[in-house]
């Protein structure tokens, strides 16, 4: 596995080693040690698995908050995304900054998505499947959503009119989100 560093020091992208013949290709998406070889301690407790039907459509920015906050690590099963990761920390330095890449099924890349980020994704391509691992459960009472389109944030989705939920549609600006995540600080 390689690691390969993001614009934020949080964030990384993980590209395991693919190893492919005539009858296709094996590659480890996760390994405990590996990870761990890698600098990347994370006890990982959940799978979660979305199909998203059409291309356009856009998940997202979402969060935990603390004390129920997650560490994700994400990757593309089938199809293309382009993920979205939002630093969220109170006095971060890259406080409502955001980086965005390309995660297929043929690049094989994960985005490891920290505690004090939200995360959005925007499918490229109709039955995209992305598969996520979380060092945390879920929980309603501290879900929280970011509006994918807050102009403060001025990502550019690269599609015009995605498909939302009323959830997403509906979300507060960062400004107005309660989010509970400060610089520095675990809570």
């Amino acid at each position: 596995m390689n690691l390969v560093n993001t614009a934020f020091e949080e964030v990384k992208i993980v590209e395991p080693k693919v190893y492919k013949d005539e009858r296709g290709y094996f590659f480890e998406s996760y390994s405990k040690k590996k990870f761990l070889d890698l600098g990347l301690d994370y006890d990982f407790l959940q799978d979660n698995y979305s199909l998203s039907m059409e291309a356009g459509t856009l998940r997202g920015l979402h969060f935990q908050n603390y004390p129920d906050a997650q560490t994700k690590i994400a990757r593309v099963t089938n199809g293309a995304i382009l993920d979205v990761v939002v630093d969220i920390r109170k006095g971060s330095p890259t406080f409502g900054k955001h980086l965005t890449t390309i995660l297929s099924a043929d690049n094989f890349r994960q985005i490891i998505i920290p505690k004090g980020f939200a995360h959005g994704i925007l499918t490229l391509v109709p039955n995209t499947q992305i598969s996520y691992k979380v060092d945390g459960y879920y929980s309603g009472k501290n879900e929280r959503v970011v509006l994918w389109s807050d102009p403060f944030l001025d990502i550019d989705w690269q599609w015009n009119n995605p498909i939302l939920s009323d959830k997403d549609k509906n979300a507060p600006l960062l400004k107005d989100s309660d989010s509970n995540f400060i610089y520095g600080e675990m809570i």
